[in-house]
């Protein structure tokens, strides 16, 4: 029986042929899915405790400005000399603690002393003539009314005899020549008397003009006179308020000029401080905004009492005062750093101040994704606040954590891996 060799069909899909496939295919979507969805951002790994890591708040935000004041008395009085002179006594020195109207110095000044002298002798010997001729005035009105005085008792004696006379000489037992030179007499005395009278009264009116004007001279000079006697006061410089003297060295014998300075009285134990300011400030400064500095470890406020209008070498000037506490141990001329706010506090969303933003300029930071993972994010930071915070306008929301510290080492890699 003759066989028959039966040809087997090979198969295409082996086992061999599907599996080299399968891993071409494997391949091939490998390939597309880093070529679609893999992160290519450039990466670098970092040591987590090296850097540090903030979170982004809301919170209360004050801007404010550091400057550094000087304290000063809360109010002091200079010591200028009035006239000038020389030293002749020194009654107080520098560091003394004076009353008001305690003697200082004594000057001496020879010839304005001959000069006062002088003037007060021409002053006492025109008040002496105005006196004279009040005296005068005064004198001429007497006798003026002496003489009015003199006609009435004439008249009071001749009127009833001219009456008596006019009576007998109607009734023809007098003479007719002695009732005339009666009756004469009492007409000349009445006629005397109106005269006399009309004389008084305009002389009256015009001495009454005289006394006034003799008398306000008299009164000017009187204080002239008296303020020339002051004028040797201002050779002794006295203390015009109860405080401590401050003053250079000075030697008997120095010369002093008019209106030298000599030194200054200060309030003890009330104290304020002068503080200088940028002039790109001044739009926002005004007199109460508040302030605040450390001393001995306790923070102490102020308050903006005055501005200063004069701007020198691009900064003006402000006087601040304590409010409430006045911190122990403060001198004179010691440096204080101060906060000063500049306007009202409000509710902003707060990003912690640090080194990245010398490398950033604010346009952008670090936001960690998860916790071992940082990327970058585009940022609009706003105002500064002090050295604690920046006010976030854009790019993060409370609750980010932003890298803080500085990114000097990160070159320009966009995510970075935390170990």
């Amino acid at each position: 029986m003759e066989t028959m060799d039966k040809q087997i069909k090979k198969k295409y899909w082996t086992f061999k042929r599907i599996g080299t496939f399968a891993g071409i295919a494997l391949l091939v979507g490998f390939i597309g899915y880093q070529f679609i969805f893999a992160d290519r951002r450039s990466k670098l790994k970092i040591e987590k405790d090296k850097i540090t890591i903030s979170e982004v708040k809301m919170g209360q935000f004050k801007e404010y400005i550091p400057q550094t004041g000087i304290v000063e008395p809360s109010r002091t009085v200079y010591l200028d000399a009035i006239e000038g002179g020389n030293i002749r006594n020194i009654v107080r020195e520098s560091g003394a603690m004076l009353k008001k109207g305690d003697v200082i110095l004594e000057l001496t000044n020879l010839n304005r002393e001959l000069s006062v002298l002088q003037q007060e002798a021409s002053f006492n010997e025109s008040i002496n003539r105005a006196r004279e001729t009040k005296l005068n005035i005064m004198r001429n009105d007497l006798d003026q009314r002496q003489q009015l005085a003199l006609i009435d008792n004439q008249l009071q004696i001749l009127e009833p005899q001219y009456r008596r006379q006019k009576q007998l000489f109607e009734k023809k037992l007098i003479a007719k020549q002695d009732f005339e030179r009666t009756e004469a007499d009492y007409k000349y005395n009445i006629e005397r008397k109106r005269i006399t009278y009309e004389v008084y009264r305009n002389d009256s009116i015009d001495r009454i003009r005289q006394l006034k004007a003799v008398t306000k001279s008299e009164q000017q000079m009187t204080l002239s006179l008296d303020g020339v006697s002051k004028i040797l006061d201002n050779l002794l410089i006295r203390s015009p308020i109860d405080g401590q003297l401050s003053t250079p060295h000075w030697e008997i014998g120095q010369a002093v000029s008019t209106a030298q300075r000599l030194g200054q009285v200060d309030i003890v134990g009330s104290f304020k401080v002068r503080v200088p300011i940028d002039e790109l400030y001044l739009p926002k400064i005004s007199v109460g905004l508040p302030a605040t500095t450390d001393f001995a470890g306790k923070t102490y406020q102020l308050s903006i009492t005055y501005i200063y209008p004069n701007i020198t070498n691009g900064r003006f000037e402000v006087d601040m005062n304590f409010v409430g506490e006045t911190p122990q141990g403060i001198r004179r001329g010691q440096s204080l750093r101060m906060r000063v706010e500049l306007g009202q506090p409000s509710e902003e969303l707060l990003l912690p101040i640090g080194g990245f933003y010398k490398d950033t300029g604010g346009n952008w930071v670090f936001i960690m994704d998860g916790e071992g993972k940082a990327v970058k994010r585009d940022v609009k930071l706003g105002r500064k606040m002090g050295s604690e915070f920046f006010e976030v306008l854009e790019g993060l929301k409370p609750g980010d954590r932003v890298i803080t510290s500085s990114y000097e080492n990160f070159g320009d890699n966009e995510v970075l891996l935390l170990d």
